[in-house]
């Protein structure tokens, strides 16, 4: 999705070099203050990434009531309603179809992923949004994202891999390896 037809935010500064950055290397870290748009901004921006493929785009949330208000707003931003473009899968609610591209998830849903299929099959990216908000299932999901990485994933077409978004609040939204 263009972001060029959406109201600008600060993070649009920082996505030409946050699509560099993934096409070279597996993993990256976007730092942004609140508000610049990293939740819901980011993960649009990728879909069109040609390394992505048609392949998945997993976003961790840390609280269910943020997976769905990230894909609602996703979704309302597209002009698509939840479980088109994009959706969420919290421990009590699911909203994907085969269409899905973007799926928002909390820590167990992002646990039990991984354990039913290691290889994370179909997804292209893993994003581990507020990962300033540490906790033992976020830091055994992006082990297991990075473990995935390290094993599974040698391709050169892309990086097929994870990044985490923390918040800065003071500085210019960056994107780094």
């Amino acid at each position: 999705m263009s972001t060029s037809l959406l109201s600008p935010l600060p993070i649009d500064a920082a996505l030409p070099a946050l699509r560099a950055a993934l096409a070279e290397h597996p993993s990256v870290v976007l730092e942004a203050p609140p508000g610049a748009g990293k939740t819901t901004r980011v993960p649009l921006d990728l879909l069109a990434a040609p390394w992505l493929s048609d392949q998945r785009i997993l976003l961790l949330e840390p609280r269910r009531l943020a997976a769905r208000a990230a894909a609602r707003r996703m979704a309302s931003l597209l002009g698509e309603i939840e479980g088109d473009t994009a959706g969420y899968r919290t421990r009590l609610e699911t909203r994907v179809s085969a269409a899905t591209r973007i799926e928002v998830v909390t820590e167990g849903i992002l646990t039990r992923l991984l354990q039913a299929d290691p290889a994370l099959s179909g997804y292209g990216l893993v994003i581990f949004d507020e990962f300033h908000e540490r906790s033992l299932q976020a830091d055994l999901g992006l082990a297991l994202a990075v473990q995935t990485q390290t094993l599974l994933r040698h391709r050169r077409s892309g990086p097929a891999g994870a990044f985490a978004q923390r918040t800065r609040r003071d500085d210019p939204p960056t994107a780094r390896r």
